[in-house]
């Protein structure tokens, strides 16, 4: 046998060897280790970023340029968010401020699909109302809430009607353009396989158009957070002691570090809920095979 062969002969023998000696055990170290580098990959910039506001915040404060009980240093907001956080009174106010999320974007969910499909099904339709949906899109959502008094009173009728049209029309819009992108011979296949009318938009055309719709249901949901914010904010319904609620209360008493405590916390929310729909964003590019 050639020297080079039993020499590639003895090294696999050694691999085989060293893969029968990694146990179950050092197997799950090991995807372990994989997935804290991947966690800390993602972290890190995140860390770095909220280290660099905190510094820049206590720069200001040092520089005293507004006095402490106006803008007090990150140490005092800390502290508060340590006192208020592990009230049950905190969390009362989350859940009732993301129930009232929830329910306004399921809500605009539900309309934005149905007007989508209907504008980009019927071309009139859509010469009626295309831009009368990109128009409302643009709209301040702060401009609803006068109207909405009108007609529902200081109810949370109120805050769900101005959440509904804050976001219905970004995914509205979102499901357009991902139907418009859908290859008309992926259409001309579905309907050669005896797809027809609904049965052809639920298995071909919206499953197609996923990613778009994705993004429009992000920015469908941005639009609905500032709207609810502005409702709880403007509209405050009698017993109902919301996030929006909390917040104009600490402004009432001058409590800068409640208020701070308070928008740090909506901030958290609306960077948690991004960050459930970048992953399912990214889930989606890797099935279609747009990233790695």
């Amino acid at each position: 046998m050639p020297a080079d062969t039993e020499v590639k002969t003895a090294a696999d023998r050694v691999a085989g060897l060293d893969r029968l000696e990694l146990g179950p055990a050092t197997r799950d170290e090991a995807v372990l280790g994989t997935w804290a580098r991947k966690a800390w990959k993602g972290t890190w910039p995140k860390v770095l970023a909220i280290a660099i506001a905190v510094g820049a915040w206590q720069l200001v404060v040092l520089s005293e340029w507004r006095p402490v009980f106006v803008l007090p240093p990150p140490a005092r907001v800390l502290d508060e968010l340590v006192q208020v956080v592990p009230t049950a009174k905190f969390w009362d106010s989350v859940l009732l401020t993301m129930g009232r999320a929830a329910t306004g974007f399921a809500l605009a969910v539900v309309i934005g699909m149905v007007i989508g499909i209907a504008v980009a099904r019927f071309q009139p339709l859509r010469a009626a109302i295309g831009s009368l949906i990109t128009g409302m899109q643009t709209m301040p959502s702060i401009v609803w809430f006068p109207f909405a008094i009108l007609l529902f009173k200081i109810s949370e009728e109120a805050i769900l009607f101005v959440v509904v049209l804050g976001a219905a029309p970004s995914i509205a819009n979102g499901l357009i353009s991902g139907i418009d992108y859908v290859p008309p011979t992926w259409k001309r296949v579905g309907q050669i396989l005896g797809m027809r009318g609904f049965s052809l938009y639920r298995h071909l055309i919206i499953p197609a158009s996923l990613p778009s719709f994705v993004t429009g249901l992000k920015q469908g949901w941005a639009f609905a957070w500032r709207s609810l914010m502005a409702g709880e904010l403007l509209v405050i319904v009698p017993g109902a002691l919301s996030i929006g609620v909390r917040l104009q209360t600490s402004r009432d008493l001058n409590d800068a570090p409640g208020l701070l405590a308070y928008i740090i916390i909506v901030l958290c929310i609306g960077i948690l809920v991004d960050i459930v729909f970048s992953t399912v964003d990214k889930a989606l590019r890797k099935r279609w095979g747009l990233t790695v």
